[in-house]
């Protein structure tokens, strides 16, 4: 049984987890960038941590090491990121399990392969599920993806990896 969160989001994303926690007994543990301070998400959760972010706020919420300290610190035995943020960023949630935290969510795994839309499409395709059509494998140049999109529009890329990581690679295209 889970009896304490830290929501590791912030605005109506974390006021919609803390009023949900508090429905299911739960007590709520809200994080904030400096400029939140005041925010209402750190009034309706039970608690509230400041996560330093020099001076960038968006920094506070993606920071793992930070967030997890801030659980174990505060008593938690969960972590729920909401979306956005770190919500889809596998090491996170591998960074939870390893120090004891139940991530609410998918498992790592699973991150990590919808992460990568590639593999997913794959997995699709190996499932008989219907794809729309597109790139197979990642592309290597700008040039390629328009190559591709030329054939037919609407286009959208996807840039590699997904999730809160650093792109590091050129997009799949998908028309």
């Amino acid at each position: 049984m889970l009896n304490r969160v830290l929501i590791s989001n912030r605005g109506e994303i974390a006021i919609r987890i803390a009023r949900a926690a508090a429905s299911l007994g739960m007590e709520s543990v809200a994080i904030f960038a400096a400029a939140d301070a005041a925010a209402l998400h750190t009034r309706i959760a039970d608690d509230a941590r400041e996560i330093a972010a020099d001076g960038d706020p968006v920094r506070a919420y993606l920071d793992a090491a930070a967030i997890v300290a801030a659980a174990q610190a505060s008593g938690c035995d969960c972590v729920h990121p909401g979306y956005g943020f770190l919500a889809e960023n596998a090491a996170f949630a591998e960074r939870c399990a390893a120090a004891g935290l139940t991530f609410v969510g998918p498992p790592p795994a699973v991150l990590a392969l919808f992460g990568d839309k590639v593999r997913a499409r794959g997995l699709a395709q190996s499932l008989a599920i219907p794809v729309i059509p597109g790139s197979r494998e990642p592309l290597d140049s700008p040039e390629q993806a328009m190559a591709l999109a030329e054939i037919a529009y609407p286009a959208t890329l996807k840039r590699r990896p997904a999730a809160g990581a650093a792109c590091a690679g050129c997009p799949a295209v998908t028309r």
